[in-house]
């Protein structure tokens, strides 16, 4: 059963995100509040498996919050999915630097929030195309290292990997296209990682775009 935290200021979202999860026999909402010090201090005392985070709330905001839960400096980091109104290319990029497994639209659809959460539980963070990669793409364009440096080299496996990761592939969209098993995606996935000093596919999929491994894609 995956447990999940819901923090939105609006009472009809709430109501709505914990109607469509409740309907799910594998999600259970264990708690939703309004404001944002509440959804820390709620996420620290139940640790739910995701917490589902609005970004415009009071008290703290979803930003604030991620950090707080997922950011670097967190010693047993919460999963956040972050789902906002707002696609914006700062709050976006804010919150994946803040820890957040996955950001999406709040008009993204049920089944969409419902992958959403699953993703975020399995450690398979939703990297949604259509916002992530577009904003990822943008940081590319900033100033960045012409290779990688020699410490992070990755073998040719682990580039496509990478690649994949970083296009918004899910671990079994990763195997099924580079004829791999799941256990050895995950296997070159955890390798990456341990070899760029990140914490997850976002920060692996950020490190591809402003490396300028995604050129050729």
């Amino acid at each position: 059963m995956i447990r999940v935290l819901i923090a939105d200021d609006q009472d009809m979202v709430r109501a709505g995100f914990k109607l469509i999860l409740g309907s799910q026999p594998d999600i259970e909402v264990v708690a939703d509040v309004n404001n944002g010090v509440d959804a820390v201090r709620q996420a620290r005392e139940l640790r739910p498996d995701v917490c589902l985070l609005d970004i415009r709330m009071p008290g703290l905001d979803g930003l604030e919050v991620t950090r707080q839960l997922a950011g670097p400096q967190v010693s047993d980091p919460l999963k956040v999915v972050v789902v906002t109104t707002f696609d914006l290319d700062e709050y976006v990029h804010a919150a994946l630097q803040g820890g957040a497994s996955g950001f999406l639209l709040k008009d993204a659809g049920p089944s969409f929030l419902i992958e959403a959460i699953r993703a975020a539980a399995r450690g398979d963070a939703l990297v949604s195309p259509q916002i992530t990669v577009r904003l990822l793409k943008h940081f590319s364009g900033k100033q960045r290292p012409k290779a990688p440096a020699p410490s992070t080299e990755l073998t040719p496996r682990e580039l496509d990997v990478a690649r994949a990761a970083a296009r918004g592939l899910t671990n079994s969209e990763i195997g099924a296209e580079l004829y791999l098993s799941l256990s050895t995606v995950k296997t070159h996935l955890a390798s990456v990682q341990n070899k760029l000093g990140v914490r997850n596919r976002v920060e692996i999929a950020a490190w591809a775009w402003r490396n300028g491994i995604m050129d050729d894609e």
